[in-house]
C-alpha cells in the first residue's frame, strides 16, 4: 500500500442527482501530493446512480464504481468500501453533499496523528445548515452520550477518516449493520481497542439534490434500540 494515498468511500442509494458533481468535488479536494481513489459503493439504486458514475467517469483511473445487489444496506456498503480500498488511509462521507469535500484535507492532515478523526457538528466551530435537524441531532446526541457514557460529542456524524488497517482489526460484524447507528458502535469498539480518536469542527451542509431516505421517528427508535443493546454489551465487557 502507498503511504501517501487515500481511498474516499461514498455509499450511495438514489443519488444520481448528486454523485457525479460530488466525485469531481472530492477529486479536486485531495491534496496534490496524495494519490487517491474514489469508491462509489452503490446499493443497486433504481434511479441509475451506478450507471451515472460509469458513464461520467469512464476512463478515470481514480474512480471505482461498485454495484451491490445482495445483502444491501448503508453500513454494509461502507464496510464493503473499506474492505475493497487499496490505500490504508480511508475517508468515509455521505453522498448528498451534506459532508463538504473541502473538509477532506484537514481530516487527512490531523489523521497523520490520530487513528480516527471525526468531523463534528457539535464541538466548538462545528455547525449544520439545517437548523431543525441540528437541534434534534444535538439533543439526541446528549441522550446517546448519557446512555453510552462517552465523551464523543457527535456520535452520528459519519464523516471521518481512519487507517484501514486499524478498522479491519475491529469486530466488523458487530459494527456494520443498520444505518447511522453503525457509527456509534464503531467509535465504541475503536475506543475499546484503544485507538486514538479526535473530533474536529465541520460544517454539515444542505442536500443539493434528491430526497433524504431517512425517517426521523423510525431512526430515533432504531438508534435507541441499538444504543441500549450496545450499552448492554458494554456492561458485559466490563464484567468479563
Amino acid at each position: 500500500m502507498t503511504d501517501r494515498g487515500v481511498s474516499v468511500i461514498l455509499p450511495t442509494y438514489n443519488e444520481a442527482g448528486n454523485i457525479v458533481a460530488l466525485v469531481r468535488a472530492v477529486g479536486d479536494a485531495i491534496p496534490p501530493d496524495w494519490d487517491y481513489e474514489i469508491l462509489v459503493v452503490d446499493d443497486n439504486s433504481p434511479d441509475g446512480t451506478f450507471a451515472a458514475v460509469q458513464s461520467a467517469c469512464a476512463g478515470d483511473p481514480h474512480v471505482v464504481a461498485l454495484l451491490r445487489t445482495e445483502d444491501r444496506g448503508f453500513a454494509k456498503s461502507i464496510r464493503a468500501g473499506i474492505e475493497r480500498a487499496k490505500f490504508d488511509r480511508v475517508v468515509i462521507m455521505d453522498s448528498d453533499f451534506t459532508h463538504d469535500p473541502v473538509e477532506i484535507p484537514r481530516l487527512m492532515h490531523i489523521g497523520e496523528i490520530y487513528d480516527i478523526v471525526s468531523g463534528s457538528r457539535f464541538c466548538a466551530g462545528g455547525r449544520m445548515e439545517d437548523v431543525a435537524h441540528y437541534l434534534t441531532s444535538m439533543i439526541y446526541n446528549w441522550v446517546l452520550r448519557l446512555v453510552l457514557r462517552t465523551q464523543v460529542q457527535d456520535n452520528l456524524g459519519g464523516f471521518f477518516t481512519a487507517r484501514r488497517s486499524a478498522l479491519l482489526k475491529l469486530p466488523l460484524d458487530e459494527i456494520f449493520y443498520g444505518y447511522g447507528d453503525y457509527y456509534f458502535r464503531l467509535l465504541h469498539y475503536a475506543q475499546w481497542k484503544r485507538m486514538t480518536i479526535v473530533e474536529i469542527p465541520a460544517a454539515y451542509m444542505l442536500r443539493t439534490a434528491g430526497k433524504s431516505k431517512s425517517n426521523p421517528l423510525r431512526m430515533i427508535m432504531n438508534y435507541s434500540i441499538a444504543a441500549i443493546r450496545l450499552r448492554a454489551a458494554i456492561s458485559r465487557e466490563s464484567r468479563d
